[in-house]
């Protein structure tokens, strides 16, 4: 079995239990990672794994979605100091070079170039081969199922669960076309606890990026910012890209900039259902409100911001591990 599949409770079908191939690592608790998705502030979550491995909060279960699943399956597989070096390098040029265009497939971006960059670095890995229960969330295409990737090639679970719809050309595993898993668990604390996890450590890219979710109940058309203003002509999409990857954040919106914002938007409010039914039981929350979903770039910033959110909740952690012995 590749992937777990979870469907309503009325279609009279239960989910396969996976087998569990590793054994807790102590006698405390199993303490689980939901990292969630946000591009490039995903970048974060290497600060947030850095500082609790730095204070002996090693996870047992990591649980990743876009972004999270790149950074968790990095560090579940023993290279997170590889792809740390890596993207404290990146330029937006560099990212650009990694970008295989594509004009009348399912994706702007095919994705080849990524993959090979991410098998030359993290090597031909197994999941099942993991010290770490490790699950990749993605997003059947059709069907709008939301899949476990628990067993496979790593490579191949990562691509699937950051194949954003528009952008990246889903993913096909098992007979089965896959995509972003921020459509239906932004932040897989569900996939945690599911996993064995006793304490749920999730951690949140976005919370200071839309705040509460404000409702301006009136609009003055003069007070509109150029910058959300629809376009005044139709470009080649993969110019606009282009543009857009390499624009300052404060510039011109482009159509690609308009559809993540709105995808991310989307995530937010899924991920303020999922997390108010099935809460975490703890939540750092990075301040990457300032750093661009396309700002790749300013990875050291993002690691930084990471390393601080956690550094200020290591004895809420800490007491909340020691109360579960």
């Amino acid at each position: 079995m590749l992937f777990r599949l979870w469907k309503r409770k009325d279609d009279g079908l239960e989910p396969e239990q996976p087998v569990d191939r590793q054994e807790p690592k102590a006698a405390g608790p199993r303490i689980g990672l939901a990292l969630g998705g946000g591009a490039a502030r995903g970048w974060a979550h290497i600060g947030v794994i850095r500082t609790l491995l730095k204070n002996n909060i090693v996870p047992d279960v990591i649980a990743g979605t876009s972004i999270g699943a790149l950074v968790g399956g990095a560090w579940a597989a023993g290279r997170l100091d590889v792809l740390d070096a890596w993207c404290r390098s990146v330029t937006k040029r560099r990212v650009l070079g990694l970008m295989d265009f594509r004009i009348g497939q399912s994706g702007l971006i095919n994705g080849g170039r990524l993959s090979r960059l991410m098998t030359q670095n993290f090597g031909d890995v197994d999941i099942e081969t993991l010290d770490a229960r490790f699950a990749a969330i993605a997003t059947e295409v059709g069907s709008g199922h939301e899949i476990w990737i628990t067993q496979g090639k790593l490579i191949d679970a990562i691509r699937a669960s950051y194949a954003l719809p528009g952008i990246f050309s889903p993913v096909k595993l098992s007979g089965r076309w896959l995509m972003d898993g921020a459509l239906v668990n932004p932040i897989p604390v569900s996939a945690a606890r599911a996993l064995g996890a006793r304490v749920v450590i999730a951690v949140n890219l976005n919370v200071d990026v839309f705040g509460r979710g404000t409702v301006i109940q009136a609009l003055d058309n003069n007070e509109i910012p150029e910058s959300v203003r629809e376009p005044r002509r139709i470009m080649n999409p993969l110019h606009l890209f282009r543009r857009d990857l390499l624009a300052d954040e404060s510039g011109p919106r482009g159509i690609t900039s308009v559809m993540i914002d709105a995808f991310n938007i989307t995530q937010d409010r899924i991920a303020r259902s999922r997390l108010a039914g099935d809460p975490p039981d703890l939540m750092i929350s990075p301040k990457l409100g300032r750093i661009g979903l396309f700002e790749f770039h300013r990875a050291e910033e993002a690691i930084r911001l990471g390393e601080e959110a956690t550094e200020k909740m290591l004895d809420e952690i800490s007491e909340t591990v020691a109360a579960l012995r």
